[in-house]
């Protein structure tokens, strides 16, 4: 709670007024204290404001009474700064996501497809669209575990299309605007914020280390890269790739872009001719060692002149039981566009993308992100940002408490496996938080009943089952 009130003290300058900052504080807890849907006015009875006047809580996050922006930048102020290592780049990764609705005249809203539909038939569902971007936070340099924190929320609404019998000029502006509304025109546009917000952080000769799917492994983002920034990404297994030109001219003309083309992904990987090599980077909770192959300098037509490595990464073999048989996962293909960066930072770079995919499930799940109930499109924008903002403030409030752990910590269930590496998951962080709020509002000792639950031998005979209930309980 200390560390979680100090994010939002250091967020000042993100509220016109202090008592706006107050109340986005009683938001916050409202949020993680919140046990049924995250509406605002489910934040607003979690936190003990039921019988008050809500219009305030709506009017925070429509016109400039709060500027989100600022409190991705104190989350990035304090990872460059007392986070992250400065000899290390900046390992960030960016995806997309949907967040269901129902309302028809939600700003923002439109029919998209379903990622979860089954892959023999496209699923259409109606909601928004949002690009995240996260910073990962590694226990240490070289194979490890990290944590993705997020730095960027931003909706990205399609374009509305006009009628068919509208001018010729609208039809014109929408076409033009449905170029830049594309997901990987917005996708390239916040990647250049980044930069430039890190830039303005003081991170100005750290490189950034971008992994993004294939969905933004493309010509759009490739070729607009901003500066001291390099990305990997997934390719197709059949796409068409070059030697670097031969630059002794002979004759007339240009110069050429692209040299001799060389074997697709998928030719490389099942070719003698292209040795594995051994790569170990950290996944799933362990350490593993993994068979690569790595083609350096080579030329894509959808990176123009930049030259690449392709990375190819044999399938891991695993059991789904000690006596079952061996099953495999699937080969990647990865493009970098940087080819001198060592095969294990770039494996280990994008093998911590994972992260964001947890980052996301989290934000739906456990903080129900997209619940609110939200019409007009400043407050369809911000809404969704604030509670994301929140989950990254717990986050690092948790990893800095961490490091100094003390005897009164609230223990895990007794299902949980006991492992030395294992780090807590966001429901204990949520836990935590809530045994902290609850045992100084309701005035129970808390640390009296941490240490009587670590020294009862026979946990059928507890202190008080009320307070157990309490400190435990779940969504």
């Amino acid at each position: 709670m200390e560390e979680l009130e100090i994010f939002f003290s250091q967020s000042s300058s993100a509220f016109k007024q202090a008592r706006t900052a107050k109340r986005a504080l009683d938001l916050a807890y409202g949020l993680l204290n919140c046990m049924g849907r995250h509406t605002l006015t489910g934040m607003l009875t979690a936190s003990g404001q039921q019988f008050k006047d809500w219009s305030a809580a709506y009017r925070l996050f429509d016109g400039e009474r709060m500027d989100v922006s600022q409190l991705f930048s104190v989350i990035r102020q304090e990872l460059i700064h007392r986070q992250l290592s400065t000899y290390m780049p900046i390992y960030a990764h960016m995806d997309d996501t949907n967040t269901r609705k129902r309302g028809k005249n939600i700003a923002g809203t439109s029919w998209m497809r379903d990622p979860l539909g089954p892959p023999f038939h496209t699923n259409f569902i109606w909601g928004q669209r949002f690009i995240q971007l996260s910073i990962s936070l590694p226990d240490h340099p070289g194979a490890s575990q990290s944590r993705a924190i997020p730095v960027d929320f931003h909706h990205c609404p399609p374009v509305k299309k006009p009628k068919k019998t509208d001018a010729p000029i609208r039809w014109t502006f929408y076409k033009e605007k449905k170029k830049k509304a594309k997901l990987s025109g917005v996708g390239s546009d916040r990647i250049g914020v980044l930069r430039e917000n890190l830039d303005r952080d003081g991170a100005v000769g750290r490189c950034l280390v971008l992994s993004v799917d294939g969905s933004y492994t493309n010509e759009t983002v490739i070729k607009h890269l901003p500066h001291n920034t390099t990305l990997i990404g997934r390719v197709r297994k059949d796409c068409c790739l070059h030697e670097l030109p031969n630059l002794n001219k002979t004759g007339a003309g240009r110069n050429r872009v692209y040299g001799i083309q060389i074997p697709t992904p998928e030719q490389i990987r099942q070719s003698d001719d292209y040795k594995w090599q051994k790569v170990e980077a950290w996944a799933a909770g362990k350490t593993h060692e993994f068979s690569v192959k790595v083609v350096p300098n080579i030329r894509w037509r959808k990176a123009g002149t930049k030259s690449l490595q392709l990375v190819v990464i044999r399938p891991l073999g695993y059991r789904l039981t000690r006596k079952s048989r061996m099953l495999y996962r699937r080969p990647a293909y990865l493009i970098c566009t940087d080819p001198d960066l060592k095969i294990d930072e770039l494996l280990q770079a994008y093998l911590w993308r994972w992260e964001i995919e947890v980052n996301i499930r989290d934000e739906k799940n456990l903080f129900g992100c997209g619940q609110a109930q939200v019409r007009k499109q400043i407050p369809v924008e911000k809404l969704p940002a604030f509670i994301v903002a929140v989950y990254a403030f717990l986050l690092l409030a948790d990893h800095k408490t961490n490091s100094r752990q003390s005897k009164s910590e609230l223990p895990r269930a007794k299902w949980y496996s006991l492992k030395s590496n294992q780090r807590p998951t966001t429901g204990d962080m949520i836990n935590k938080l809530r045994t902290q709020l609850w045992a100084r509002n309701v005035h129970i000792n808390f640390s009296h009943f941490v240490n009587l639950q670590s020294s009862i031998k026979k946990y059928n005979n507890l202190a008080n089952p009320t307070f157990s209930t309490l400190f435990y309980a779940r969504k």
